[in-house]
């Protein structure tokens, strides 16, 4: 069963679940030092619907490239994956703090 949200979630997972690069930074752009609460679930939960390659490979690059904020969100879904190797990079590299390398 497909569930239809209203607005800004929808949005974004419309885009999730397309998942190419553009998508991805569509995505991490709702990342900022403004964004609510709730904003950042939704980014939270779009972003675990990416399973394009393209769109993985694109949330890999955040951990390295993005602000703070994105390369948190990175980090989260690449854990959730069990994408040890680039987290564990980025934390060496000072990208991401302890906490952040091992939460999920």
């Amino acid at each position: 069963m497909k569930f239809q949200f209203l607005g800004k979630l929808q949005e974004l997972i419309d885009k999730a679940q397309t998942g190419n690069t553009g998508d991805v930074d569509f995505i991490m752009s709702h990342l900022t030092c403004d964004s609510d609460f709730a904003m950042t679930r939704y980014v939270d939960f779009a972003l675990s619907l990416v399973d394009n390659p393209s769109g993985s490979e694109r949330i890999k690059y955040y951990l390295f490239h993005g602000t703070l904020i994105q390369r948190n969100y990175a980090c989260l879904y690449l854990n959730r994956l069990g994408e040890w190797e680039p987290v564990k990079e980025a934390f060496e590299k000072g990208l991401i703090d302890e906490i952040q390398a091992y939460s999920r």
